[in-house]
């Protein structure tokens, strides 16, 4: 398994040569590093000084980078899905549907970069594997992914296997998913959920914990910069995503992002070493002993959230971020009893 690590801020803070950076120190441990790119333009290439494609290629000892394209990705995923198919349907549907004759559907980019990450960490060829997005809020909602998928295939679960509405839609929207989660094809519509559900609960146990996921924010001492890093904590924090730490050009103030540690980069850096991001707060604990659930939710007020229970799932909405708790069992036949903020925490009782 790899430390998957990515970078937030606002555009202009140089982020895309913090994690160039970042890369280097790791391969200078003699770690094997991954540089992944996805945004557009050639400029990740230009940085690196190397003609990057869709293909990762090693660039310098223990340093391996690649610019993710996503009609590449989505051909090369639609047409195993195509070939899962075919061994595992009596008629396959979509064998006349060919990778080039599809378009990248909006938020699909997101889907596409996740699936190459889960299989880049899933073969085990490096330690660290560092993602440069196209956006910061694309980002987020990348590695958010696996819950909200699997919040709606709870919810829609029924639809899909009981209406007709279901069965009209799923064979439209299952090959897709089935293309990009890497699941297997199956006549069973259930058994397909069961799949895709297994698959978005191991993604979104990796986003939670910081031994295998996490960001650092990047900022100058710019107020703009600071309020938009200040921003991308809290909500960074609501996909359930450790901030292991602040990296900054400039005085800042360390109350500005108390607790977490702020470190200074030069203005001319090509090797940056980081601090360990499982010292940082961790967005959410759940104790079933004292039966309550801590959400550590840095830069908003009690007034900006609000908390909704029905069954044994919480929906915590921060903001203009919203984020759903699946109950352990423990906890999933009780109540909320009271709600309070304390130290930036979030704290829900259950009785």
């Amino acid at each position: 398994m790899s430390l998957i690590l990515t970078f937030l801020g606002k555009g202009g803070v140089g982020k895309t040569t913090t994690a160039i950076a970042v890369a280097r120190a790791f391969a200078a441990q003699n770690k094997r590093v991954l540089l992944v790119g996805q945004q557009a333009g050639d400029s990740l290439s230009m940085r690196l000084n190397a003609e990057l494609s869709a293909d990762p290629q090693l660039i310098a000892p223990n340093f391996t980078a690649v610019q993710l394209q996503s009609t590449v990705l989505l051909e090369r995923y639609w047409d195993r899905m195509k070939n899962l198919e075919t061994q595992y349907l009596r008629t396959p549907f979509f064998k006349e549907v060919y990778g080039q004759e599809l378009g990248i559907l909006p938020g699909m980019d997101s889907a596409l970069g996740l699936s190459f990450l889960r299989e880049r960490d899933a073969e085990g060829n490096y330690d660290v594997i560092i993602y440069d997005g196209a956006s910061d809020l694309e980002t987020l909602r990348m590695l958010g992914m696996p819950e909200i998928l699997g919040w709606y295939l709870r919810r829609f679960k029924q639809v899909l296997t009981g209406s007709a509405l279901g069965q009209a839609i799923s064979p439209f929207v299952e090959p897709i998913l089935r293309s990009i989660l890497q699941v297997s094809s199956t006549d069973d519509i259930s058994q397909q959920a069961g799949e895709m559900s297994s698959v978005l609960t191991r993604g979104q146990k990796a986003v939670n914990d910081p031994h295998r996921v996490a960001a650092y924010l990047v900022t100058t001492d710019d107020p703009y910069a600071i309020a938009t890093a200040k921003y991308l904590w809290g909500s960074a924090q609501q996909v359930g995503l450790t901030i292991g730490g602040v990296l900054a050009r400039g005085t800042i103030p360390e109350a500005d992002f108390a607790p977490l540690a702020i470190s200074q980069i030069p203005d001319q850096v090509t090797e940056l070493a980081i601090g360990d991001a499982t010292l940082a707060p961790k967005p959410i604990e759940i104790n079933t002993i004292t039966k309550q659930v801590k959400l550590f939710l840095p830069s908003f007020n009690k007034k900006q959230v609000k908390l909704i229970q029905l069954g044994p799932e919480v929906t915590i909405e921060a903001g203009d971020q919203r984020r759903n708790i699946f109950l352990p069992n423990e906890l999933a036949g009780k109540q909320a009893t009271g709600a309070k903020f304390q130290d930036s925490y979030l704290i829900i009782s259950f009785g």
